[in-house]
C-alpha cells in the first residue's frame, strides 16, 4: 500500500472490566470507532495514545497499563480512499469520558450495543472481537 494512503496511528481498546468498551465519535461523522489519533514524527505509538487519549477524553494513562494488541490494518473510516494502520493498546479503566477537540460523542457500550451501532470497519473487524476474548472471562 502506498505510504502516502496510509494514515498510522495510536488507538486504545479501553474496557471497563464490567463488560463495556469505551467508544467515540468526531463531530460531522456517524462512525463510532477508539480514542487515539496520528502518531507524530519522532513519536512513540505509546506516546503518541497518551497525548491522543489525554486531548480527546481527558484520560491520563500514567497509572493505567497499556498493554500492546498489535499492529491493524482497515479502511479509514472518515477518509475515502485511505487505510488506517492502528497500533492499538488495551485500557481497563471505568474513566468518566470527557470528550474534546473533534470528539463529539464518547459512549459506553456493552457488545451487543455496539455490534448494532455505525462502527469504523478497524472497530467491527478488529476491535470487538479482541473485546469479545478479553471480556470473555471477566
Amino acid at each position: 500500500m502506498p505510504e502516502a494512503t496510509l494514515i498510522r496511528i495510536a488507538a486504545a481498546l479501553i474496557d471497563d472490566g464490567q463488560g463495556r468498551t469505551l467508544l467515540v465519535r468526531k463531530a460531522g461523522t456517524k462512525w463510532f470507532l477508539q480514542a487515539g489519533g496520528k502518531i507524530e514524527a519522532g513519536e512513540s505509538p505509546l506516546d503518541a495514545l497518551c497525548r491522543e487519549l489525554h486531548e480527546e477524553i481527558g484520560l491520563s494513562i500514567k497509572d493505567v497499563t497499556a498493554q500492546h494488541l498489535g499492529c491493524f490494518t482497515a479502511p479509514a473510516a472518515n477518509e475515502p480512499g485511505r487505510s488506517v494502520q492502528a497500533e492499538l493498546f488495551h485500557v481497563r479503566t471505568a474513566h468518566d469520558p470527557a470528550p474534546s477537540l473533534e470528539i463529539e460523542e464518547a459512549i459506553w457500550a456493552d457488545k451487543a450495543t455496539a455490534e448494532g451501532m455505525p462502527l469504523a470497519t478497524l472497530t467491527r473487524d478488529h476491535v470487538l472481537p479482541l473485546f469479545s476474548a478479553l471480556t470473555a472471562g471477566a
